[in-house]
């Protein structure tokens, strides 16, 4: 059913133009992103079962390629859809910190780090590679999978300090559950990699963990 045989109130594409993208709810601004629903379930009724099953919008966007397709009316092309959508959202909040610029605050720096480590399903380790001045040389996602010491290896880490020129580093891992706490884990493995760096005259100066809406630093916690 097209959008324009719904009830006034009910027409998310026209309400967004009225009132702004954020007077919408998440199902209608799903529904304006799916455009169209299925046989016997309007584009509105969609959006609304699509956010109760992965239990909102984080979920749906996050969601496996095989979880997103196993929904009737997905399918590869909007699966695709949102992954570009989302890289696109990730690239637009990447501009406080592009290459050559410095880090002005800790505020930018958690801020990038959540747009580029909170959603994804699976845990990434990544490294923010900076100057002697603290400009952002590169970003770079290192790791996937868990975070322990069979998976981070610090001497691949080292290689690719150096390689990019580096004279700081600030790491970051995301918890897909989550919860920001840091484990132990993640402690032992700040301390492995300030030791490793640091015989290459590379300073740590922190290690953020990415939950769903806080991060937390190590470095502030006292735990380099």
């Amino acid at each position: 059913m097209a959008d324009t045989h719904w009830p006034e109130d009910e027409r998310p594409r026209e309400r967004l133009l009225a009132h702004g993208a954020n007077s919408l709810s998440d199902a209608e601004l799903l529904a304006i992103f799916l455009r169209t629903g299925t046989a016997g379930m309007p584009v509105m009724a969609l959006a609304r079962h699509l956010t109760d099953e992965f239990g909102g919008l984080r979920g749906l966007m996050t969601a496996s390629r095989s979880q997103f397709c196993a929904i009737k009316g997905l399918g590869n092309a909007k699966y695709a859809q949102v992954q570009a959508a989302m890289e696109m959202a990730r690239r637009v909040m990447d501009e406080p910190l592009r290459q050559g610029d410095p880090l002005r605050s800790p505020e930018d720096t958690r801020r990038f780090l959540s747009i580029r480590l909170a959603t994804y399903p699976h845990e990434v380790f990544a490294g923010l590679f900076l100057d002697n001045r603290h400009r952002v040389i590169r970003y770079q996602e290192l790791f996937r999978g868990t975070i322990d010491g069979a998976a981070v290896y610090p001497r691949e880490v080292v290689r690719q300090a150096l390689e990019v020129n580096a004279a700081a580093v600030i790491f970051a891992h995301n918890h897909p559950s989550g919860v920001a706490e840091p484990s132990q884990a993640d402690v032992s493995l700040t301390r492995r990699l300030k030791e490793a760096l640091g015989l290459v005259d590379i300073r740590v100066l922190d290690h953020m963990v990415v939950g769903h809406g806080d991060i937390i630093s190590l470095a502030e916690r006292g735990l380099m």
